[in-house]
């Protein structure tokens, strides 16, 4: 009996950390009407730790045969909605990375081909690669941040994302993906690293002094970026 409880409180701490993803991505909304972009992608990238890890946590407790009442992915679903899509589209129109004339056109494009994305049960391959641009519009509002791109080349880029989001090209799932998993995870965290850095250093110093104090660590970024738009495009023209 005692082990049994055990067991059920094992399960329900991993709901309760599951659901403490939303709640940073709370805290990302609150930094962002703040206008603290770098303290909003903080609190995104603790949300997108928790949603990385919680999946093999709740495997490995055998979360589903504990509290079936509970459907886990309708859960993730709910939170990744929150902090993939409704958070980084406001933090796109908030910053103003689309300009004001069209930044409430390119929010509804955002939410709702997003909808389509978490509705479509096709959108993970048998191998876990992403089929079509799965929604990962916190990453995409950083790049902007990042590459400080214009407002039109950023209305582009939505449109063009938004079109690959019904297009079923291969996007890589760094932790899931078997193929070359160690190499993904080691580049995923140079990725992680190297973007903190370049965010860090944002803050204080321009573009220009950024290219040319921290090129080193620009460059390994941008590789990082390459090396897995080499792996999706792989993927997607393999037979």
């Amino acid at each position: 009996m005692h082990h049994s409880y055990l067991k059920k409180f094992a399960a329900w701490s991993v709901h309760v950390f599951t659901v403490s993803g939303i709640f940073l991505g709370f805290l990302a909304l609150l930094s962002t009407v703040n206008y603290n972009f770098t303290q909003a992608v903080f609190f995104l990238a603790l949300a997108l730790f928790v949603d990385g890890i919680d999946g093999t946590i709740a495997r490995y407790v055998g979360v589903e045969n504990i509290t079936p009442t509970i459907d886990g992915s309708v859960l993730d679903n709910i939170i990744d909605y929150f902090n993939y899509v409704l958070v980084p589209t406001f933090m796109i129109h908030w910053f103003g990375f689309v300009g004001e004339n069209y930044s409430l056109l390119v929010c509804f494009l955002i939410l709702t081909v997003s909808s389509y994305t978490f509705a479509n049960k096709g959108v993970k391959t048998d191998d876990y690669y992403f089929s079509g641009f799965p929604a990962l519009w916190n990453l995409v509002v950083l790049y902007f941040y990042l590459l400080e791109t214009s407002e039109l080349i950023n209305i582009g880029i939505v449109i063009v994302l938004s079109v690959f989001t019904f297009i079923p090209i291969k996007y890589v799932h760094p932790i899931r993906v078997l193929e070359f998993r160690k190499t993904n995870i080691a580049m995923t965290a140079l990725w992680c690293v190297t973007t903190v850095y370049l965010l860090l250093m944002k803050e204080p110093l321009d573009k220009s002094q950024l290219m040319t104090l921290d090129f080193s660590i620009y460059s390994v970024w941008i590789l990082v970026n390459l090396y897995f738009l080499f792996i999706t495009l792989r993927r997607s023209f393999k037979s």
